[in-house]
């Protein structure tokens, strides 16, 4: 489409940097600071419009997550200092972040969703994969990506599919839409891993059979490990599901650098799976697609990360990419990835 670049929205704000962590955490201001950064230096302000920022509202939250949790979050967070669970902190600029966070993500949404913008993007935190319909966990409090595809569907969506490559499975996003037919969720991720969840068999609850699709990639994965996944698994899949509308966790600590898991995939990986994404956009959700930052915590890794998203979600025509034959993979994420296709093959129609 040409022309598309005029109509990338993004979401850029110092709200996300007032979630103040403690020393030494990993999920800290300047990780949005990185991205900001790089995403200036390529040449953002031209290819894009930003986008102002938003609290999402009580009914887009209730849509996806109990009432007696956000109770607690309400009574206990805003202007607080203090932990949800052993990962998950709290600063007294952290509610205003997390609302801002998922309204921001709900907003591009459903402008994508309308044609009034092609695509989005969002560099908020603290991110929102790990949270369930009633827990905080893994640096999470709102599951962002989780409010947005409710506010799509609530917009007329029929089908949203949520793309996670975050290194972490999205165990929170996983559980919201385990029994929910229109939308598909599917993660690529380090496993065994933290949270413990997505394994090949975990695929969707009893109305809700292969709508959830999870790889789970061995340590030490790289780009063309990933790549096979993609091109063997999550395309396939999201062809056949058609959505309306693509969102993307894109949590970029399966970079080689990143201190807190062991994946190799560089910036040529992340530059592939974006090429993938806005492909398959194109060819079956009319463009419609929004990245949000999920995870990332080596920041040259996600400077590199959101660039390689940056160039995708702007460019005037489709990315062409090669298919990675599943030959090529490593043994051990060949087997992960015949692990998934065996597991979907048990619910084909």
């Amino acid at each position: 489409m040409s022309g598309r670049s005029r109509m990338l929205g993004y979401v850029l704000d110092e709200v996300f940097i007032n979630h103040r962590a403690p020393a030494g955490h990993p999920e800290r201001p300047a990780r949005a600071e990185a991205v900001r950064d790089a995403l200036y230096a390529a040449g953002l302000k031209d290819r894009g419009t930003h986008i102002a920022i938003r609290p999402a509202r009580d009914e887009e939250l209730a849509r996806v997550h109990a009432p007696a949790y956000l109770d607690d979050l309400t009574r206990a967070v805003p202007g607080q200092t203090g932990w949800l669970d052993p990962d998950t902190y709290f600063s007294p600029g952290t509610w205003d972040a997390a609302l801002a966070a998922a309204g921001s993500v709900s907003e591009l949404a459903t402008r994508v969703l309308s044609g009034e913008l092609s695509s989005g993007l969002a560099v908020v935190r603290p991110p929102g994969h790990h949270a369930e319909a009633d827990k905080a966990m893994g640096f999470c409090l709102i599951n962002n990506v989780a409010v947005a595809a409710a506010a799509a569907r609530a917009a007329g969506a029929a089908r949203v599919a949520i793309l996670d490559w975050d290194v972490h499975h999205g165990n929170g996003t996983q559980q919201i839409f385990w029994d929910d037919p229109s939308v598909m969720y599917l993660s690529v991720h380090q496993f065994p891993f933290y949270p413990g969840t997505g394994a090949p068999d975990e695929i969707g609850g009893a109305v809700a059979r292969g709508s959830t699709v999870n790889v789970g990639l061995p340590a030490g994965s790289g780009d063309r490990d990933y790549l096979a996944a993609f091109d063997h698994v999550m395309l396939p899949a999201l062809r056949s599901f058609r959505p309306d509308l693509v969102l993307v966790s894109a949590g970029f600590d399966a970079h080689h650098a990143d201190p807190l898991a062991a994946m190799r995939v560089t910036r040529m990986g992340f530059i592939g799976m974006a090429a993938r994404m806005r492909a398959l956009a194109d060819e079956v959700a009319g463009g419609r697609w929004v990245v949000a930052l999920e995870g990332g915590y080596d920041l040259a890794g996600l400077g590199e990360g959101s660039t390689a998203v940056l160039g995708a979600l702007g460019a005037d025509t489709t990315p062409a990419f090669d298919v990675v034959d599943l030959a090529d993979a490593a043994a051990p994420a060949r087997e992960a990835i015949e692990a998934t296709l065996r597991a979907l093959r048990e619910v084909a129609p």
